[in-house]
């Protein structure tokens, strides 16, 4: 009965305070938006793209503290303007993607670094760094919701196009599709994504949110659809379980966002039915065991 108590005083106490119930709300909104773009991000090895799109919003972000501007409308425009750059550089050049991802998001980032050091702002830029999901205002929730239903309806108005695209870019282009068309409004829709998530856990965590639940779901399940289901669950999970843990031992709500769904990928990782560690290792033994009964 005690430990019944302290389950539900866990999940009821704070719930009483309405920076929590905003926190909560954000987290799970950005957690899930995270988690279906994140599907996408591990079918097709963007990894790198969506660490170096949520790196190049921070001259944004302070352009936009500086100017009094929202945050959303500067990461936006350094966002898509960082995919359009990384694009150009490698269309008309000899240079290999990951090396034009890798010199687009470290410059955007060192700017970025020095607008900080040299913008006067009332704004605690290392909010946006870290993120501020604690002390998200009425005007935050507004833009993250209404940046969420843009990403969630465009996906899935071309969700049969965006996943035809991701397993065979060949048979997409011959069946009528345009795979440039296709990256750009993947690309686009990274770039909306990050900022959602940038109140949440802030630009150096984002990228955790936007690779972790799609590669959790990747070991656990061949088939897409559900991929998409259980990165959802295991975002929203560990949404909720950070911003709990971190009002009861005072912690960083996105670090802790951050490391539930790095548990879950561990598990996922380690007892994965089919493409787990252990369950691999089961597999071999037990075939080895089949091969030495048959002869």
């Amino acid at each position: 009965m005690d430990a019944l108590t302290t389950l539900v005083d866990f999940f009821a106490v704070p719930l009483q305070f309405a920076f929590v119930q905003r926190a909560l709300l954000v987290a799970v909104v950005a957690g899930v938006v995270c988690a279906v773009l994140s599907c996408w991000m591990t079918l097709m090895g963007w990894s790198l793209m969506g660490d170096a799109v949520s790196h190049a919003v921070l001259p944004g972000v302070v352009l936009s503290a500086m100017f009094g501007l929202p945050f959303a409308l500067g990461a936006l425009v350094f966002g898509a303007g960082s995919v359009a750059l990384i694009g150009a550089v490698n269309r008309t050049s000899r240079v290999k993607e990951d090396a034009v991802i890798g010199v687009v998001f470290t410059a955007m980032f060192a700017l970025g670094l020095v607008l900080i050091s040299r913008v006067p702002s009332q704004t605690d830029l290392g909010h946006i760094l870290f993120g501020n999901v604690l002390g998200v205002t009425d005007t935050d929730i507004v833009q993250i919701l209404a940046l969420a239903t843009l990403v969630l309806t465009a996906v899935w108005y071309k969700h049969r196009d965006l996943t035809l695209y991701a397993f065979d870019r060949v048979h997409a282009h011959a069946i009528g599709l345009n795979p440039r068309l296709l990256e750009t409004l993947l690309l686009g829709l990274l770039a909306v994504t990050v900022v959602v998530a940038l109140q949440a856990v802030g630009i150096i965590l984002v990228v955790a949110m936007v690779i972790i639940p799609g590669a959790t779901a990747y070991l656990l399940t061949d088939r897409f659809e559900r991929m998409l289901a259980i990165a959802t669950a295991v975002a929203v999970t560990a949404a909720v379980l950070g911003v709990f843990t971190s009002f009861h031992l005072n912690v960083s709500t996105g670090g802790s966002i951050v490391l539930a769904q790095a548990g879950a990928f561990t598990l996922a990782y380690l007892f994965s039915p089919r493409h787990g560690l252990l369950g691999r290792r089961r597999t071999r033994r037990r075939t080895r065991t089949r091969n030495r009964a048959h002869t």
